[in-house]
Formats: structure tokens, C-alpha cells, sequence
């Protein structure tokens, strides 16, 4: 069975691997750029499809297979991961024409925006409460969404189904009683038929473009597996030797990678509206980000009384 999160301040060096799963996470638009001329459904197909028996591998070195099986009997569990399979088929899906479509920054805020969704989704469906400068926070953050609706409209769907569709996949992982690396295998084993099924029709339609039409495009759809399976596997080591609010801190590394990328290696525009909502959520995720090391050190002075 998958062990506990680490007590708050306990790192036990997981940050090594938290750092390598968002590094991973941060550079992936690079790989995924090398795809371009493949349809994003057919993309998205081969990484579900290429992922499974990756998953299998490591859950069988990790002897996980016997929490893949039974979870898997479990009818509850299976229809809250369906519905966690879907969400994160569709934000993978939109991640990916983001990246084809020359949308990197609006992919970043999507991300920079996540963890403030979290907290809001927290607060509405779990009863978490928010502290005030938590509030001070989301509000600062919706001003920041406020300005891109009334000048970037176009690409606002890209960072709200991004933030929205991870952050309530979030929410279903966090309630269904399985671990990260079966919870992924049984999503993906889900999501399977439909994938087989476009990997099917793709390369019945052979336009020359996707699997099989040259080598090195069948090699790195193939590596879509491990770019999926393998940062998953950093982080669930790394949630289980650090807190859980210390990983926090790190997962925005991802998006600034994403939004350097974006801005210096891909050249996209980057609007002034735009800009004036990444300013804003940096400043919404410094007060959080402040909130949340002022709660670890509180804990940290009770934990040594």
C-alpha cells in the first residue's frame, strides 16, 4: 500500500525528486513542440496508450499490482477514477493543442493558476476554510482573470480548462482511497478502448503524418509513455519524503519554466493585458506562498514545544 504523506517538516530528501518531476513537467512543451505535425488526439491517444504497461512495470518492481486489482473490484472506485480519467484526458488534450497552437503562456497560467483553484475547490466541496491573506490571495488572482476577460478572451478557455480540470481531478484523487501509480493504471486501463480506438483510425487513415509514418515521430510518441509516467512516479516519492506544503512551494517551478519557454524560446507575443494578470498572480501567489511558510513555521515551533 502506498505510505503517508511526510509529516509537515519532515524532507527526508524528496527534494531531489520533486525538483526532477516538475523540472520534467516545466520542459515537457519542448518534447511535445517535436509533435507538431501530429493531430493532438492521435498524441494524446499513443500517450495513454505507451503509458500502461510503463505503469505496469514499475507497479509490478514496486509490488503495487495487488492495489491495482483491488481497486479495480471496486465499483465506487472505478466511477470516481472514470470521472478522474476523463478530466485528466481532457486537460492533457487542451495542454496539448496549447502547445501545437503557439499557446505556452496561456498553458503557464493555467498552472499558476491551479493551486488558488485548489483552495477555492477545497473550501466549496471539502469545508476547508481560507485564512484571510488566503482570501487576499483568490481575490487578487480573480482581478488578475477579470483583466484577461476583457483583453485576451481568446485564450482565456486554455488557462481556466487547465486549471479547472486538474484542480478537480485533484479533488477526486484526493478522496478516492488509492495510490498515485495504481490510481494512473486504472485510469489509463479506462481510458484504453477509446484510446486503441483513434490510434486505429489514424493509422487506417495513414495520412503520413502520426505512428508509423516515420521512425523517429513513432519513437517519440512512443516516449509519450514515459514523459507521462515517470514525472508522476517523482512526485508521489516525493510527496511521500516531504510535506505536503513544502511541495507546494516547488510546484511552481513548472509554469515559470513554461512561461520562460514561452516567452524566449518560442517568441509568443505576450500581451499587455497579459501581463498584467501574470503580475498579479505572482503577487497572489507570493501572499499565499507566505501564508503557507508562516503556517509551516508555526507548526514547526509547536512540534519542538
Amino acid at each position: 500500500m502506498a505510505q503517508a504523506p511526510a509529516p509537515a517538516g519532515s524532507e527526508q530528501g524528496g527534494l531531489p525528486f520533486a525538483l526532477a518531476a516538475y523540472g520534467i513537467w516545466g520542459f515537457v512543451p519542448l518534447f511535445f513542440k517535436m509533435l507538431s505535425s501530429v493531430p493532438p488526439v492521435e498524441v494524446l491517444a499513443q500517450r495513454i496508450v505507451w503509458s500502461l504497461p510503463l505503469c505496469f512495470l514499475i507497479m509490478l518492481f514496486r509490488r503495487q499490482i495487488g492495489d491495482y486489482l483491488v481497486a479495480l473490484r471496486d465499483p465506487r472506485v472505478l466511477r470516481l477514477l472514470l470521472a478522474s480519467a476523463l478530466l485528466i484526458a481532457v486537460n492533457w488534450l487542451v495542454y496539448i493543442y496549447s502547445i501545437f497552437t503557439g499557446h505556452v503562456l496561456a498553458a503557464s497560467l493555467g498552472y499558476y493558476l491551479n493551486p488558488l483553484v485548489n483552495v477555492m475547490l477545497g473550501m466549496i466541496f471539502l469545508g476547508e476554510r481560507l485564512g484571510r491573506l488566503q482570501m487576499v490571495a483568490v481575490a487578487i488572482a480573480g482581478v488578475g482573470v477579470a483583466i484577461l476577460l476583457a483583453g485576451a478572451l481568446d485564450t482565456l478557455w486554455i488557462s481556466l480548462t487547465l486549471a479547472f480540470s486538474f484542480g478537480f481531478y485533484g479533488l477526486i484523487r484526493k478522496v478516492v482511497p488509492v495510490g498515485s501509480l495504481p490510481g494512473l493504471a486504472i485510469e489509463t486501463t479506462l481510458l484504453m478502448p477509446l484510446a486503441l480506438a483513434a490510434s486505429t483510425y489514424y493509422l487506417w487513415v495513414a495520412d503520413g503524418r502520426g505512428f508509423g509514418s516515420d521512425g523517429s515521430i513513432s519513437l517519440l510518441l512512443m516516449a509519450g509513455g514515459i514523459v507521462t509516467a515517470v514525472p508522476l512516479l517523482l512526485f508521489a516519492t516525493a510527496a511521500r519524503r516531504m510535506s505536503y506544503a513544502a511541495l507546494g512551494f516547488v510546484q511552481y517551478m513548472a509554469p515559470t519554466i513554461q512561461f520562460l519557454l514561452g516567452l524566449f524560446v518560442f517568441h509568443e507575443p505576450l500581451k499587455p493585458v497579459q501581463l498584467a494578470c501574470f503580475l498579479l498572480i505572482w503577487v497572489s501567489i507570493a501572499v499565499f506562498s507566505f501564508d503557507m511558510w508562516r503556517k509551516m513555521r508555526a507548526d514547526r515551533i509547536v512540534e519542538i514545544a
